[in-house]
């Protein structure tokens, strides 16, 4: 059946090339853990991505559930959590998934950085991983705010406090995060659409982006 609908398909859009390009690409000795266990550095990144596709399955099942107002937020997160079949553990990998994502992309990004990975040709890879790193940050800093406790709330205003502070544009981001001049339904409603579909799109295109060029340029060597 499976075998049909692939022959189905490969007769309209030919994708049989594409698969072999992708099947048949071999991994370079040096990044290989089974030659080299010091290669095992090189899986971060790999890793990374693997934790990031958790969070956005995670993800994708919490939303079924969440309800981005100050009624009924905390309430929404409590149902799942306790009533919802496995809603606890699913909460619990998106929530421990949010820090170990940020620890993964940390050992990645110092790996490419004392192997010297970044220069060139590799330097708008580089600026492109950086981005990426800053978007984790604000899917981490968003996101905390939508369970709407007390710790949540005061972790929040504090974010954006220091926010404040940015030179020239500090009293602009505090308004935009904030929403308003209290945190309050509008910022919840604001994390929400930040969190679920302006962060990730980003999230998306740098990803795609950060692939095809290491696709391209292939994977940097030991120094």
């Amino acid at each position: 059946m499976l075998q049909k609908i692939y022959d189905w398909v490969d007769e309209r859009l030919d994708i049989t090339p594409l698969w072999r390009d992708v099947a048949d690409h071999e991994v370079p000795e040096h990044v290989n853990p089974a030659h080299h266990f010091s290669a095992f550095v090189y899986c971060f990144g790999g890793l990374t991505f693997f934790i990031t596709v958790i969070q956005i399955l995670s993800g994708m099942f919490l939303t079924m559930y969440y309800v981005p107002d100050i009624i009924n937020a905390w309430e929404s997160v409590y149902y799942l959590q306790n009533e919802v079949a496995f809603g606890v553990i699913v909460r619990g990998m998106h929530h421990w998934g949010a820090s170990l994502v940020i620890v993964m992309m940390f050992l990645h990004t110092l790996r490419v950085f004392f192997q010297g990975a970044y220069k060139k040709p590799r330097e708008l890879n580089w600026v492109v991983g950086v981005l990426i790193f800053f978007v984790m940050l604000g899917l981490g800093f968003t996101g905390y705010l939508l369970p709407w406790d007390m710790k949540a709330l005061f972790a929040t205003k504090v974010g954006i406090e220091i926010a404040m502070t940015i030179p020239v544009v500090g009293p602009l981001a505090k308004t935009f995060l904030a929403g308003g001049e209290i945190i309050g339904a509008q910022t919840l409603t604001r994390f929400f659409a930040i969190h679920v579909f302006f962060l990730p799109a980003a999230l998306l295109g740098l990803m795609g982006a950060h692939f095809l060029m290491i696709r391209k340029q292939g994977i940097s060597g030991p120094l």
